[in-house]
């Protein structure tokens, strides 16, 4: 009785202990998650606060804005006849008067370094204020309204030209993994060196060729000037005006891409287990799917997050060659007015998407990849 007794307790020891177990992880993971958010909101405090020391160039800024004042408040009186009447001493009297008021109410009578952490807390707390020169499209200075009108435009073009450009890339990576030292190989590794050159460089040689001399494509902008009223007449402006911009990107980064993803899909090609798989005669559609993109799904994720994140911010050199609205061009416009509070808005949001997709993307990979436990020492995510 005594060996059934034991015989008896042992499965209960045996489901006393996954409980245990299942503790521990939850424990683990919030520990580490814990930690994770608090590294990263410090990096996103920093990351910011440099943002704001070299949007304002460490306090120069500000001499350029005491300046503009100055300026603005010497027009204001001479074309004022009650001011040129009063005495020199007394006009400059109130000069100086209505200066000091401006710079109070731009917060210029207080040491840059103060302001500094003041426009850090505004930032982390994502009130973005309202832009020194900038304005929306409905004359608002509301930093939020100007991001926002900027923002569909962008990810219309860089989300569409992003997306098929990681796809196509993809797809003929795999092609030409399977036809390893054929013409196409040889033929993307031989113009692979042409994606050094940026988007915006064959995008000016495009619009010379197109646009300038054979007249069968607009020079740049979104749609036809006026917009066309109709929504599918507005739809068609839309989709011809990004033909040249799309093609730009994808010359500028098809052939580099594919060829990166074509040698690290070729380095797990050459696995033992993919032999083993050929020897047991499944089909090269089955061993693709199963023992080469299954674990390279954790660095096609990765690639994937970050090129969604990387649609935040646009391309203001590309977005100014095509003319095009988007939050780049608005950034590049920023910092040629040294609009402070729209860089730091535009930086802001895109630090803390970056944060949260580096945050996520270690727990996906622990859900596609079985070998990644999130917090363990050797194998931590």
């Amino acid at each position: 009785m005594s060996e059934m007794d034991a015989s008896i307790d042992k499965p209960t020891e045996l489901v006393k202990l996954p409980k245990k177990n299942s503790f521990e992880a939850v424990a683990r993971i919030l520990k580490y998650s814990a930690v994770k958010l608090v590294m990263l909101f410090l990096t996103v405090v920093v990351g910011i606060y440099l943002t704001v020391l070299i949007a304002n160039m460490g306090g120069y800024v500000d001499q350029i804005r005491r300046a503009q004042i100055r300026e603005a408040v010497a027009l204001t009186v001479r074309g004022d006849r009650q001011f040129t009447l009063l005495p020199e001493e007394e006009r400059e009297a109130r000069m100086n008067e209505m200066i000091a008021i401006e710079e109070e109410r731009l917060g210029l009578n207080q040491p840059f370094i103060v302001r500094s952490f003041r426009y850090l807390g505004n930032a982390l707390t994502l009130n973005l204020g309202f832009a020194e020169q900038m304005t929306s499209d409905s004359g608002s200075k509301q930093v939020r309204l100007i991001i926002l009108e900027r923002l569909p435009t962008t990810l219309v073009l860089f989300g569409t030209t992003n997306l098929l450009l990681f796809f196509l890339a993809i797809t003929i990576a795999l092609f030409l993994s399977r036809r390893y030292g054929s013409f196409f190989d040889r033929m993307i590794i031989a113009l692979a060196p042409t994606s050094a050159a940026p988007g915006w460089f064959y995008g000016i040689f495009l619009i010379l060729i197109f646009a300038a001399v054979f007249k069968v494509l607009p020079f740049g902008g979104m749609v036809d000037a006026p917009p066309p009223e109709s929504p599918i007449a507005y739809g068609l402006s839309l989709l011809k005006h990004m033909i040249l911009p799309v093609m730009a990107i994808l010359m500028s980064s098809i052939f580099s891409s594919s060829f990166s993803w074509r040698t690290f899909f070729l380095i797990y090609s050459s696995e033992d287990y993919v032999e083993m798989a050929k020897a047991k005669g499944l089909t090269s559609r089955e061993i693709e799917r199963r023992y080469v993109l299954r674990p390279t799904l954790p660095p096609i994720i990765t690639s994937f997050a970050f090129l969604l994140i990387g649609l935040w911010g646009g391309a203001p050199i590309f977005e100014t060659v095509f003319n095009w609205p988007g939050l780049g061009r608005a950034t590049f416009q920023a910092i040629g007015f040294y609009d402070t509070p729209v860089i730091v808005g535009i930086t802001i949001i895109f630090s803390y998407l970056l944060a949260i997709t580096v945050f996520l993307l270690d727990f996906i990979y622990a859900l596609v990849d079985p070998r990644v436990k999130i917090g363990e020492g050797g194998s931590k995510a």
